[in-house]
């Protein structure tokens, strides 16, 4: 028994029909039969070729609006009849089933209905029927059919008719039907999670339908024994890092499409600010913020902590101007993140061929829902996205003295930035940048330290009179336990605080700020990140 099938007959029913010229010129050249519906027909008719309607092959016409056309056994048999089984070849012999030796189908564009805002009725009418149960009957049938669901599998099904003299292998028909089936699923998955996350508004609904489609093999993972992939969601126009636009630079590794992430999620906090500039290393901020220019909110965030900096992570709120890349080429960097490029700024880091650009357009909405997912040993760890926020009427003042506006004002900056280092986290800053970031300690008060460590360091590198921290604000992502790390940060010179609230010992903690003279801010929320 040969491997390879003649392709005599073809079914093609197709939303999209691009690619369809040199499919059907390459089909017609090995004397395939064609079978249509619809649109496709007539597009075969207009570039020329002779077409039988699938209603001459069914004995019905398309009916209701064309829900009804390919659900019927004369299609179905001719798809799925085990051809070396006698019963089954007396069965189609007996009811005029003609075998379907190819199957060329794209289904209706549910994922593009849905992503461009469509009513609920077209999304329903967009829900295909018959084309998922022709591809899953093909595909079943491998053995036998051939059965093409992307466009960019059609060079290889007219290269394996040329060489097989218009038959399909075995190989070819055993790796579309792969591809096959896992169209069916992610087009299954687009369904059930618009039903239940966009129409029935669940927010962790019973079964979680995710289905995602590979966009690249990396180098490796976080370590080079470790293999991985990127991988994104069917439907067109993924936003962020893994649709952003590479402009030039080595291949983004793992560990650069992490830190390029988390990069982008803090500089989302400040799309509608003034100039800001977030330096990530390590998937932690090492500086933030904002300035009357590009250039001075980077030559701020960098000086917050210049060491860590080094082969970071620069992401940018604005468009780069080429003073600002000038500054940011000054040191190794590993990838720099901006809307936008203009020429001047392009000219500079061409001169960087290993440095990364990354232009995302419009920067994401921070308050966006979404989930967020971890894998732990035999399971799936899944929660919302942190988009929590506070209203500057929500803060509560619970020391005896008053913040200042500018203290109210440097506590809101440190507290947003707090939400994007590890726990625990400790956030210094004043007038709009980062004097230092203590991150993923396992205890806060060592966070507190740390962060005040950098800043004192900082004085020293750049000569300045005093630490950063000297008049700042300070931001705990959740509450003091121990009045500790309180303590420590009074010995930076903080003049105010801002943290959750809710431990048992808060009487304590209010008590030692209040002998310090701070002024102290609860939130009520927590802002764990690990």
């Amino acid at each position: 028994m040969t491997d390879l099938v003649p392709a005599r007959r073809a079914l093609l029913s197709l939303s999209d029909k691009s690619g369809l010229e040199e499919l059907a010129a390459g089909l017609a050249s090995h004397g395939v039969e064609l079978v249509s519906t619809g649109g496709t027909a007539a597009r075969l008719r207009e570039l020329g070729h002779q077409v039988r309607d699938v209603s001459e092959l069914t004995g019905f016409p398309e009916m209701m609006d064309g829900r009804v056309k390919t659900l019927h056994p004369n299609v179905h048999g001719g798809l799925l009849a085990v051809r070396d089984d006698q019963s089954h070849a007396a069965a189609a012999a007996d009811h005029g089933i003609g075998y379907i030796d190819l199957v060329v189908i794209n289904l209706y564009p549910f994922e593009k209905t849905v992503a461009g805002g469509a009513d609920r009725d077209t999304v329903i009418e967009n829900i295909d029927i018959g084309g998922p149960s022709m591809v899953r009957s093909a595909a079943k049938n491998h053995r036998y059919v051939a059965c093409l669901t992307d466009q960019a599998d059609y060079p290889a099904l007219l290269a394996d008719l040329r060489e097989h003299g218009g038959a399909t292998s075995l190989t070819l028909r055993k790796r579309l039907a792969a591809t096959a089936f896992a169209r069916t699923a992610t087009y299954d998955s687009a369904i059930a999670s618009w039903f239940a996350f966009a129409d029935q508004g669940q927010q962790l609904p019973q079964t979680l339908p995710l289905a995602m489609t590979k966009a690249s093999d990396l180098r490796y993972g976080e370590n080079p024994h470790q293999s991985a992939a990127l991988y994104v969601p069917q439907a067109a126009g993924n936003a962020g890092v893994a649709g952003a636009r590479q402009v030039q630079g080595k291949e983004l590794s793992y560990n650069n499409l992490n830190d390029a992430d988390a990069a982008l999620e803090l500089l989302s906090e400040f799309r509608d600010g003034e100039p800001a500039c977030v330096i990530v290393k390590h998937a932690n901020p090492c500086g933030v913020a904002e300035g009357a220019t590009l250039g001075a909110a980077y030559e701020a965030a960098f000086r917050c902590d210049s060491v860590s900096a080094f082969g970071g992570i620069v992401a940018v709120n604005r468009p780069l101007d080429g003073e600002t890349a000038r500054a940011i080429t000054d040191i190794f960097t590993e990838v720099v993140i901006a809307p936008d490029a203009d020429e001047d700024a392009l000219a500079v880091f061409a001169g960087k061929k290993n440095l990364r650009l990354l232009l995302v357009g419009k920067l994401p909405d921070p308050r966006r829902p979404g989930l967020m997912v971890k894998s732990i040993t035999g399971g799936l760890l899944v929660q919302g996205r942190d988009n929590g926020v506070i209203r500057p009427s929500e803060l509560k003042v619970v020391t005896r003295r008053q913040p200042t506006a500018r203290e109210v004002s440097d506590c809101r900056f440190a507290w947003t930035v707090a939400k994007h280092v590890k726990s625990n986290a400790i956030v210094y800053a004043r007038d709009g940048v980062t004097a230092g970031i203590g991150a993923g300690q396992m205890n806060r008060r060592d966070s507190a330290r740390i962060a005040a460590a950098k800043a004192r360091e900082a004085a020293e590198t750049f000569g300045w009179d005093q630490p950063r921290t000297v008049g700042s604000a300070v931001a705990s992502d959740a509450f003091f336990p121990f009045a500790d790390g309180l303590l420590a940060a009074v010995e930076a010179g903080a003049t105010a605080v801002i943290q959750p609230g809710g431990s048992i010992r808060d009487d304590e903690v209010i008590a030692a700020a209040d002998e310090a003279g701070l002024a102290m801010l609860f939130t009520g929320m927590r802002h764990f990140r690990h």
